[in-house]
């Protein structure tokens, strides 16, 4: 006799991965798989890994305050991520996710992503349900750094020293602004549709940093608990064949520069 699982059983399994395997930085005191493998072998097999960086706080008065260190787009851009040699053409949203929007362009403009692997891929290239193919891992920029063991790597700030770190940013349908620092139960802005991009983390709402993923099906499950800034309008043909270990050969703002403020300005 077949054991069959119930369908918010699986859904919860597959969060509970994004989470874990899913983080731009693993937090104190908390288990985290870096592997690749299916939500049932994840949960079965995790790595522990620990690490003393401290991601801001889940306070949304602390996160407004950080806010004004950050970059911020206000309206739109465009991207173009180059992969095996095909264009993907984003529309980062900053209308209604300034900060994770300004914060993906920002690196863009940097070149931080240009060379940077898809780490975990879930989806047609792996005979797999779709599901996502997630990169921006800084630490995949070393060709030498095993594909299999990252998912933990963020974004440090050349002038500083420090890992970036962005609020968890969420916009409820009809609302007139983000909710910072913690999850909302109702319907999104921008929900985790085919060809949506949204920025990975680990447990705490804050940890984000340069991990992003693109939700290759509909993911209602993810809707207010991961921030989508954007999404793919052109070359979800691209998307879909991404594999693990593929690496973004370019990234360009091809529209909208003049979009991104830096803190100051």
């Amino acid at each position: 006799m077949r054991l069959e699982i119930p369908k918010f059983l699986v859904a919860l399994i597959i969060v509970s991965v994004l989470l874990l395997n899913g983080c731009s930085t693993p937090q104190t005191d908390s288990n985290v798989s870096t592997s690749s493998n299916t939500a049932e072998e994840t949960t079965k097999n995790a790595d522990d890994t620990t690490t003393t960086a401290t991601p801001v706080s889940d306070n949304t008065k602390a996160s407004k305050s950080i806010m004004k260190n950050l970059p911020t787009l206000e309206g739109k851009a465009t991207v173009v991520m180059t992969v095996k040699g095909s264009p993907i053409t984003i529309e980062v949203d900053g209308t209604n996710a300034p900060i994770t929007a300004g914060n993906f362009v920002d690196l863009v403009q940097k070149g931080v992503y240009d060379g940077l692997a898809f780490h975990r891929v879930i989806g047609p290239t792996t005979n797999q349900d779709p599901f996502v193919a997630q990169g921006g891992d800084t630490q995949s920029k070393d060709p030498k750094f095993p594909v299999n063991q990252l998912g933990t790597g963020s974004y440090v700030d050349a002038k500083t020293g420090n890992v970036r770190y962005i609020p968890l940013e969420i916009k409820g349908k009809g609302d007139s602004e983000p909710i910072y620092s913690k999850p909302i139960s109702k319907a999104p802005e921008l929900p985790h549709t085919v060809g949506a991009i949204a920025m990975a983390r680990s447990q705490m709402p804050d940890s984000a940093s340069s991990q992003f993923y693109f939700s290759l099906a509909e993911l209602g499950f993810l809707n207010g608990n991961y921030a989508v800034f954007g999404y793919v309008t052109d070359g979800m043909a691209a998307v879909n064949k991404i594999d693990q270990g593929d690496r973004i050969e370019s990234a360009k703002v091809t529209k909208g520069a003049e979009n991104l403020k830096q803190p100051g300005e």
